[in-house]
C-alpha cells in the first residue's frame, strides 16, 4: 500500500479507503439479530481483507444503515493504534439532535473514539449558516475534540463548487470528501482552495459515481486499454498530489484485486496517461465535433436559474457520456434521479416537461442556444425512465 499525509491532521492516509457503504446488511437500522450471520462474515472478512492491505482507512456514516453496528462487532477486536476510523453525520434541526445521532454512532462502532468526524452533506449555502451559527454543529464538534471523542473535523459534500469553496474557505475543516473523478472535474478549484489550507483530500466513490468503471461498457474498456477503466481513473485521480485517497466501496474481499494494480503504475503516471487521455478525448471530438466536445458547458444557466429546476449541465453531460463513451446505464441511473427525492443531494429535474420559449432568454450566451432545446428532449427519451431513489432512501 502507498501512503500520502492527509493534510494538517498528519494522519498517513492510504490511497485507498474502504467505504462502508457497500457490504452492510440494510440500509435501514435493523436490531443486531437480524443480521444474516452469512453477511456479518461477508462484512468482517472484507475488512480483514483490507487491513491486510494496508488499507487502515476505514469510512461509514450514521446514514448508511446496520454499517456503523457490524463494523462494531469487528473493529474492536483489530489494533486501534493502527486504524483510522471515519463517520459522517448529517445536518439535523438542532446542535442536540447532532450530539445525540453522534453519540449512537459512536456507541454502534463500539468505540471511545473516532479519527475523522465528517458532517455529512454540506450541499447549500443555508448548511454553511448551519454549521456556522454561534452554539452550532462546529461548537459542537469542538466539545467533542476537546473530549477526546473525534480527532479531526472534515465534511462531505455533494453541493456546487461554490458552495465547497465557500466551505472551505471558512478554515474551519482539517478535510473534505467530495467528488471529482476523469468524467466530473469540475471540482478542481475546490481541491485547489483545499490544497492552500493544508486539508485532507478525500473522493467520494470514483469507480460507483465516477461511472460504474465496475461495469464498463465495452466500448470504454476499448478506450481506456490496456487498463480496467478503474485501474484508469484511479490513476488519473492519484496522478494528481493534491488528491490523498479513493474511496473504495467494497462489498465483498475481493472486491479490491483490480484496484490494487494501480499501486504499481502511479510512479510511471505522466507515461501511461496521455495515450488513454488523448484517445477519450479525440472520441468525444469525433461523436460530436471540437466545438460543442471542448464549448457544450459555455453559458449555461445552473439549475436554480431555470423554470421547474430544470438540470441543464446535468442532462447535456450525461448524454455526452452516453454517446461518446457507450456509458448509457450510467446515464440512466443518474438521470433518473432528478426530479426524484434526492433533493440538494443530486438537485434539479429532467427534460420530461419545459417550456423552450422560457428557455431562450437563459440560453442566449451559449454558443449552442438554438440546438439544446431539441437535445435535451432527446436525451429524456434515451436516458428517462422511471425516476430513482438515492441508495440510503431505499
Amino acid at each position: 500500500m502507498l501512503y500520502r499525509r492527509f493534510g494538517r491532521t498528519n494522519l498517513q492516509m492510504p490511497v485507498f479507503t474502504c467505504g462502508g457503504m457497500r457490504y452492510q446488511h440494510s440500509w435501514q437500522d435493523l436490531p443486531a439479530q437480524d443480521i444474516p450471520p452469512a453477511n456479518q462474515q461477508n462484512l468482517e472478512a472484507t475488512i480483514r481483507r483490507a487491513f491486510d492491505l494496508g488499507i487502515t482507512h476505514i469510512e461509514t456514516a450514521r446514514a448508511y444503515g446496520t454499517s456503523e453496528m457490524q463494523l462494531g462487532k469487528i473493529l474492536p477486536l483489530m489494533p486501534r493504534d493502527q486504524l483510522i476510523i471515519q463517520t459522517k453525520v448529517t445536518i439535523q434541526d438542532t446542535p442536540q439532535a447532532f450530539l445525540k445521532t453522534f453519540e449512537q454512532s459512536l456507541k454502534l462502532l463500539n468505540l471511545d473514539y473516532v479519527d475523522l468526524l465528517s458532517i455529512h452533506g454540506i450541499n447549500t449555502n443555508d448548511h454553511i449558516d448551519t454549521c456556522m451559527a454561534p452554539g452550532g454543529l462546529l461548537d459542537v464538534i469542538r466539545k467533542l475534540q476537546a473530549q477526546g471523542k473525534v480527532r479531526f473535523v472534515g465534511f462531505s459534500t455533494h453541493g456546487p463548487t461554490d458552495v465547497l469553496i465557500k466551505t472551505v474557505e471558512t478554515n474551519q475543516f482539517d478535510y473534505i470528501n467530495l467528488h471529482w473523478y476523469y468524467i466530473n472535474q469540475l471540482n478542481w478549484p475546490a481541491i485547489e482552495a483545499a490544497t492552500e489550507r493544508d486539508m485532507g483530500v478525500f473522493i467520494i466513490s470514483p469507480s460507483d459515481k465516477g461511472g460504474h468503471l465496475h461495469t464498463p461498457p465495452e466500448k470504454l474498456r476499448r478506450l481506456c486499454a490496456p487498463l480496467h477503466p478503474m485501474v484508469f481513473n484511479n490513476l488519473f485521480c492519484l496522478s494528481h498530489p493534491e488528491v490523498h485517497t479513493l474511496s473504495i466501496g467494497a462489498a465483498q474481499p475481493s472486491d479490491f484485486d483490480e484496484h490494487l494494480k494501480t499501486l504499481d503504475l502511479i510512479e510511471n503516471a505522466a507515461e501511461i496517461l496521455p495515450e488513454i487521455l488523448n484517445r477519450l478525448d479525440q472520441e468525444g471530438i469525433k461523436t460530436f465535433g471540437d466545438h460543442w466536445w471542448h464549448n457544450w458547458r459555455t453559458g449555461l444557466p445552473s439549475t436554480y436559474e431555470t423554470p421547474n429546476g430544470l438540470n441543464i449541465p446535468m442532462i447535456l453531460w450525461l448524454r455526452n457520456l452516453a454517446l461518446a463513451y457507450d456509458m448509457v446505464e450510467y446515464g440512466k441511473a443518474r438521470y433518473n434521479l432528478l426530479g426524484g427525492q434526492a433533493s440538494h443531494w443530486f438537485p434539479g429535474s429532467r427534460a420530461e416537461t419545459f417550456d423552450p420559449a422560457a428557455l431562450k432568454p437563459l440560453l442566449q450566451n451559449s454558443p449552442f442556444a438554438d440546438q439544446i432545446p431539441q437535445l435535451l428532449g432527446e436525451t429524456h427519451q434515451l436516458l428517462g425512465g422511471e425516476q430513482k431513489k438515492r441508495l440510503s432512501q431505499t
